[in-house]
């Protein structure tokens, strides 16, 4: 068995990096939905049963435990599929989760009734579809008080990184952070709630300032896995290498990913 871990397209291999290196006898298989992405422009039926087919197509390669390292699959889809769609024997992850935890200062898989927390203006920085789900919102009031929540949807930036163009996104950033400062002139924290924005986390922070810290996921979520592996062992098996499929065009995507990563990856078709 190996840990899956599922994305609309490339960002979620930044969570499968910082996987990778937390994590590194730790059998992954990735997979990107890149023929249908970005999903944060899409309804939440359609990111509902985008996401349950990729996950299935995860739990026939043998991944018990999946990782949907899409925020936007998290907030639309996560929550109706444990009601109606993950068998007891499967387990599936969202992102969202470790990231609040960490916010909130607590530790993994603390579900003690919400408290009041030291921070009290948080920016969150997403696609339109995490935003409208409010989902971040959700779950963070199941842990914190008191806590007012800015978010700022990002039109366009996973668009920009899909397609390498930087310099757009750089100037989509700074965007959407003026756009953000106007409504909340002096957060104390920033969410970024796309596993894509951490290749733009430094220009974010440059945006925001010094005095704002910025929570990114990969690294995050790395943890938490670390954490869940130990008191769940039974959900990891045997194997050393990782696989990498996609819908879409097995060289463009690897094209894309070793950019992405700056080392080579190879995909093939799922």
């Amino acid at each position: 068995m190996a840990v899956g871990i599922f994305d609309s397209g490339l960002g979620g291999l930044t969570v499968l990096d910082a996987v990778s290196r937390r994590l590194p006898e730790v059998p992954l298989v990735y997979l990107g939905d890149s023929a249908h992405a970005p999903y944060g422009v899409r309804d939440a039926d359609d990111v509902y049963k985008l996401t349950c087919d990729a996950t299935q197509k995860l739990w026939d390669r043998g991944c018990d435990l999946v990782i949907l390292a899409c925020n936007t699959a998290s907030a639309a889809a996560l929550r109706r599929m444990q009601e109606s769609f993950i068998p007891p024997n499967k387990r599936v992850l969202g992102v969202f989760v470790p990231l609040i935890e960490a916010l909130t200062e607590r530790q993994w898989g603390d579900n003690s009734p919400p408290r009041e927390v030291g921070v009290k203006h948080v920016a969150l920085f997403a696609t339109p579809a995490t935003v409208s789900s409010r989902a971040f919102q959700r779950e963070l009031a199941f842990r914190a008080i008191g806590v007012d929540v800015e978010a700022q949807p990002c039109g366009g930036l996973v668009d920009a990184i899909e397609a390498g163009d930087l310099m757009l996104a750089e100037a989509l950033v700074r965007s959407h952070v003026d756009a953000l400062k106007r409504r909340m002139p002096h957060p104390e924290a920033a969410i970024l709630g796309c596993t894509h924005y951490p290749l733009m986390e430094q220009v974010f922070q440059d945006a925001l300032g010094p005095d704002v810290r910025v929570f990114s996921q990969a690294n995050l979520v790395a943890e938490s896995l670390s954490d869940y592996l130990e008191r769940h062992p039974h959900l990891l098996g045997k194997g050393d290498e990782s696989v990498f499929l996609t819908t879409g065009d097995p060289r463009r995507v690897s094209d894309g990913a070793t950019q992405f990563l700056r080392r080579q990856i190879t995909f093939q078709q799922a």
